[in-house]
């Protein structure tokens, strides 16, 4: 049956794709095989030995492996000369096998046991095809492979393990020229074997290297995440470029939010700890999001207070617009979530806007906090303010009074201030979208 150009085109076209699925097909056996063998004796241990003890442990199978494989290809060669040598691999095989059950008495078991191992193993391997078979030169493994094995930490114990094999080298070097090999092998073979010794040996230092590198950059964008979720971009890279300079800046007009979640200690009394977490966590997560879209930078919660801040640490010239806009969402995600646990929440809000300033403080727990007028202020105008309302500072209404609905509430006293007037923000004017609200900022 003869088939059309279009059909032709079509198997052609599916060919790699079968290639590959067989490719996958064929590979996922042996990584769930390599997974398998990665998690033996590893479960009691912390989590940065386990990581470890997993290299141990695919080291290990792949020694394990290559020497049975190794020991087979010997074996079928006939040759009974080779018979020691295949023994010597089938017993290093037998031994390296056992690493990973040596974990069970301490996490350093398996690993020198694989030392050990290895290092008897190459001495024999020497002795047999004499210093030109390569089998010295992997004695240079150690030089990278104790501070994966056994972590640097462990100074003395890698130290000793790189002495020694530095040591055993050069034993295995001078001890046993060609003219004293037990096995009068052909140059080939000795070539041959220098040559797997090599590429074995540059290939383990390079994935000991490549495996600590990596751990170093894992660590670093580990610390990072941690870092950007702690304190603003901008501040981080200020961090990072001069780690031991002090960060204050001084903001000529910027605007801060206080938000109060009321009733919160009598629902938590009734919700009890549980649901009481799992609830806080929705809200400021709900928070969280909200100061992403709105382009505010939280400062802080404490306890059921949220503090967020804008126009600090970038300056920008619509500070006042976007916390308002923020504000008037808070309201309406507390009600939604209200509505929708059935549980009455509420929230008072107090906004202020001024000059302040802001920085890093702190050494172990560091943070980035504002302080200022405006900052004590926005935390009286939330005490002063009702449930569901939003109460902003006279500052607040000349730069919202032309975009927002405001509504004047008149004089009230403010500790510390004394008699202030203040209003209440509503809403959005009607004639006002957000599009339109953005452009005439801009």
């Amino acid at each position: 049956m003869k088939l059309t150009r279009a059909e032709q085109t079509n198997a052609a076209e599916s060919r790699p794709s079968n290639w590959l699925a067989r490719l996958t097909g064929l590979v996922r056996p042996l990584r769930n095989a390599f997974r398998f063998i990665a998690e033996i004796g590893i479960k009691d241990y912390p989590p940065d030995s386990q990581r470890r003890l997993k290299i141990v442990n695919v080291f290990s199978s792949l020694v394990v492996i290559t020497t049975f494989v190794y020991a087979i290809q010997l074996w079928m060669s006939g040759d009974e000369a080779m018979m020691p040598v295949v023994l010597l691999n089938l017993g290093l095989a037998l031994v390296v096998s056992l690493v990973p059950l040596m974990h069970r008495f301490s996490d350093i078991a398996g690993g020198l046991l694989l030392v050990v191992a290895e290092f008897t193993a190459l001495i024999g391997f020497t002795a047999y095809f004499g210093r030109l078979g390569g089998a010295p030169l992997q004695y240079v493994v150690a030089a990278a492979a104790p501070f994966v094995i056994f972590e640097a930490r462990r100074f003395w114990l890698v130290f000793a393990i790189v002495t020694s094999a530095l040591a055993l080298h050069l034993i295995a070097w001078f001890s046993f020229p060609m003219e004293v090999a037990r096995l009068a092998a052909d140059q080939k073979i000795i070539d041959s074997l220098y040559v797997q010794g090599a590429i074995t040996t540059f290939g383990l230092i390079s994935a000991c290297v490549y495996y600590a590198f990596s751990l170093v950059e894992r660590a670093k964008a580990e610390t990072e995440t941690v870092l950007r979720n702690v304190l603003p971009d901008e501040i981080v890279e200020r961090l990072k470029a001069a780690p031991g300079n002090t960060i204050a800046d001084g903001f000529a007009d910027a605007s801060v939010l206080f938000a109060d979640i009321t009733g919160f200690v009598r629902l938590a009394r009734e919700l009890g700890p549980e649901r009481t977490v799992a609830l806080l966590n929705r809200l400021v997560c709900a928070f969280d999001d909200l100061a992403e879209i709105h382009g505010v930078e939280k400062i802080k919660t404490i306890g059921d207070a949220y503090m967020v801040a804008s126009g600090v640490p970038v300056r920008t010239p619509n500070h006042a617009q976007s916390l308002a806009a923020m504000a008037l969402d808070i309201v309406a995600t507390l009600e939604a979530i209200s509505a929708e646990e059935n549980i009455a929440i509420g929230v008072r809000i107090g906004m202020a806007s001024g000059p302040m300033m802001a920085g890093v403080i702190g050494k172990n727990k560091f943070s980035y906090d504002v302080w200022g007028d405006p900052v004590n202020l926005a935390s009286r105008l939330e005490q002063a303010s009702s449930p569901g309302r939003i109460t902003v500072c006279p500052g607040c209404y000349d730069a919202l009074k032309e975009t927002f609905v405001l509504e004047p509430r008149g004089e009230i006293e403010i500790k510390g201030v004394g008699m202030q007037n203040a209003w209440f923000l509503n809403g959005r004017r009607p004639e006002i979208s957000p599009s339109n609200a953005m452009s005439k900022r801009a």
